[in-house]
């Protein structure tokens, strides 16, 4: 069904998710790319398989949702890459459907947002439930106008508009490292400020 690579070197299948993540960002390292794929493909096939119910579109919504984590990977804060890569790819596949949907609007990709930036790890996969998604929709795009100017720009084009790193630094003039940063003390201050907004409400 896919792909296995197999290394004569096993040394990689031994490393951890960590240690393979390091030389992936460092690196560029092709072998623990591969390795740190066959480890999960079978996982996320499963999960795609879940939401899609198509086998041929679930094969390649593994590889999308893969490919989506590893741009994402080196401004993400991940505390088990198992659960992170686990939502990573629920909301890659959530969103895709909603791109089947003729309606989905501003509100949807907020959501997307929400579940796949501010809930993407081990500890918050579960803080949220459906009676409170309306609210965090408003929480975030409130937030959002809170930022600093070249955070929200920046947050917005990458997770609002599916802009990668290159062309937000063509569309903003920002350098690579500028626009990496802005996004990652975006998230954080995002973070903040949600749950902020989410303990005065209680």
């Amino acid at each position: 069904m896919f792909i296995k690579f197999r290394h004569r070197d096993s040394a990689y299948r031994k490393l951890s998710d960590e240690e393979l993540i390091d030389r992936i960002v460092h690196e560029q390292n092709e072998k623990a790319t591969e390795t740190l794929f066959d480890r999960y493909v079978y996982l996320l096939y499963g999960i795609c398989l879940k939401y899609l119910k198509d086998r041929d579109d679930a094969k390649d919504a593994v590889m999308e949702a893969f490919q989506h984590a590893l741009e994402k990977i080196p401004a993400a804060e991940i505390r088990s890459f198992k659960a992170w890569i686990y939502t990573v790819t629920k909301n890659h596949c959530l969103m895709q459907l909603r791109k089947n949907n003729s309606k989905a609007d501003i509100k949807n990709k907020i959501a997307d947002f929400f579940y796949s930036e501010i809930m993407e790890s081990g500890n918050g996969m579960n803080l949220i439930n459906e009676e409170q998604e309306t609210d965090n929709e408003e929480t975030i795009e409130e937030a959002l106008t809170k930022l600093k100017k070249e955070q929200e720009q920046c947050v917005r084009l990458m997770y609002l508009e599916n802009k990668s790193y290159k062309e937000i630094a063509d569309i903003t003039g920002y350098t690579m490292n500028e626009v990496k940063s802005y996004i990652q003390n975006g998230k954080r201050n995002l973070k903040i400020l949600i749950t902020n907004n989410n303990g005065k409400k209680n």
